[in-house]
């Protein structure tokens, strides 16, 4: 049983301060401690009656993209295994309330300036070296480097000091207060401290987690084994993992039919129909977001520097197509990026800006152009493509000639880490499913300090600063989350399309699995029925 308590005022108010008797395991083995819900059209059906999980077995994913060692500590499409190798400290449940992981129980002073956490003891890394307080102090020094491509590298600079109280006791002290810490904390894998060079390389990959990476073959996929000393008890059911990586959508959807394949995330949304009317697939939306599409706009490329001709491509998109024609129906059209879950979601944001291509032009006259002719950046991958080629037609009809850069995923995102993208761009994002302000400290495309699209603003930093350090309930943090909400509407440097959380296809004999809210698949718990 565990006992909650609340937070000080000065620290998180609506998450709340937990402190796990016997370490959370009752919680992590029910599976309750994990992640967003998914949300089935065909729910798979429970084993049979009296025999509960099933051990064994080799799970098959498929992937449209390979493993990239140099982005292991960013967040992108590329981060699926990375929980099955590593751990987290804490972990959410689908109410934002942080759960225990690799942290046992925390407690945050009153001036919100400190936080201290219990760690959890008898857990080794796959070599067998134990875990200790040393390895979460890499951990996060590791993502203050000021070359740290990691997204939430602002908040792990907010951490000035660690006091140890043994191996297994931790105090971080903060800066000043802020309202992500526990986004942080599950966004940040813990590697091992020794290999961390090799980690990057690809050449080894030493973690707590529930499968041993045994080989990796660029271009072809990935290979892991059940860790026999993990430290949570029987777990996991599975014997092995394979991510296999296939491009190609036909192939990717002939895989899971024909039963090669048994869980993929990367189905295109053209191909979703079919695949709900395959009888053993089922299709599973992570509704409470996680991903957004969007297109990107570089503010230093004339005329793309004038905030009118930005707003006329905002009014341009065709959202409700995309979400239709594009993504299957699955995901929200917004003009925000907030799904609904969020604290900074509201109707009237979202639908800021509607198709209305009669005043895109109009806007867009009235700054000087009637043609444009704009490179877009797009990840070379069917359904990107895809979303890439409606916004193509839909500003075609503003007067706006698009030519598409299709661009293989690891170099998209090292552009995007290296604000390095043309006048414009199509890709997802995510980061606006957790803490609000998290989305403006850290999300490449929207980070105050430094965003891919090179818009600065004294009064954007000014208020997303108020935002991240000021308490996340009460009238002061609604007032800040709207005013971030009216700035990325008005000055349109980031033009989001639909919000869409992840959209799982599996076997419906597979069952337990789930992702975190970096969208890290967690398989603890996964079995395969029959």
């Amino acid at each position: 049983m565990t006992e909650l308590y609340s937070t000080p005022s000065t620290a998180l108010s609506r998450r709340t301060t937990l402190r796990a008797a016997g370490g959370g395991t009752l919680l992590l083995g029910l599976g309750l401690a994990g992640c967003r819900s998914a949300v089935s059209e065909a729910e798979a059906p429970a084993g049979k009656a009296g025999t509960g999980p099933r051990r064994g077995g080799t799970l098959t994913v498929a992937v449209n993209s390979d493993f990239t060692p140099s982005l292991l500590f960013a967040q992108s499409g590329q981060s699926l295994q990375h929980r099955l190798i590593y751990n987290t400290l804490t972990r959410y449940d689908d109410r934002l309330r942080p759960q225990p992981e690799l942290a046992t129980s925390w407690e945050y002073a009153r001036d919100g300036r400190s936080i201290t956490l219990k760690l959890r003891t008898g857990v080794t890394y796959h070599d067998g070296r134990p875990f200790t307080a040393d390895d979460v102090i890499f951990a996060v020094k590791n993502l203050q480097n000021p070359l740290s491509a990691a997204q939430l590298r602002a908040t792990a600079a907010a951490v000035t000091g660690f006091e140890k109280r043994g191996d297994h006791e931790l105090v971080l002290r903060l800066a000043h207060p802020v309202n992500n810490l526990f986004d942080l904390f599950e966004f940040m894998i813990v590697t091992d401290r020794h290999s961390v060079e090799d980690a990057v390389a690809g050449k080894r990959l030493n973690g707590t987690g529930p499968f041993e990476l045994t080989k990796w073959s660029p271009g072809t996929g990935l290979r892991f084994t059940r860790n026999e000393k993990y430290w949570q008890p029987d777990r996991p059911y599975l014997d092995g993992v394979e991510f296999r990586v296939v491009p190609q959508a036909d192939a990717l959807l002939s895989s899971l039919r024909t039963g090669q394949s048994q869980l993929s995330f990367s189905v295109p949304g053209k191909n979703l129909a079919v695949v709900a009317s395959t009888p053993d697939l089922a299709i599973s939306e992570y509704t409470t977001g996680g991903g957004a599409f969007y297109l990107g706009v570089n503010t230093t490329v004339a005329p793309l520097n004038d905030k009118t001709v930005r707003q006329a491509l905002a009014w341009a998109v065709d959202r409700e197509r995309i979400l239709k024609q594009v993504l299957g129906g699955y995901g929200l059209a917004s003009a925000t990026p907030w799904p609904k879950s969020s604290p900074a979601f509201s109707e009237t944001g979202r639908t800021h800006y509607t198709y209305d291509p009669g005043k895109a032009r109009e806007l867009l006259k009235s700054a000087g152009h009637s043609r444009l002719d704009l490179p877009l950046l797009h990840i070379n991958l069917p359904g990107d493509t895809a979303v890439a080629e409606a916004i193509q037609y839909d500003l075609k009809q503003i007067g706006v000639q698009v030519t598409l850069r299709p661009t293989d995923p690891a170099t998209a995102q090292k552009n995007l880490i290296a604000q390095k993208m043309p006048g414009l761009w199509a890709m997802s994002h995510g980061f606006a499913q957790v803490q609000p302000s998290t989305l403006a400290v850290s999300a490449y495309p929207f980070n105050e300090a430094k965003n891919t699209s090179k818009f600065r603003s004294a009064a954007y930093t000014k208020v997303v600063r108020e935002a991240w350090t000021t308490p996340e309930t009460g009238a002061r943090a609604n007032t800040l989350r709207q005013q971030i909400t009216d700035t990325l509407l008005d000055e349109a440097f980031i033009i989001d399309l639909v919000i869409r959380g992840a959209v799982q296809v599996a076997a419906k004999k597979l069952h337990g699995v789930t992702l975190n809210k970096f969208s890290y698949l967690n398989l603890d718990d996964a079995y395969l029925a029959g």
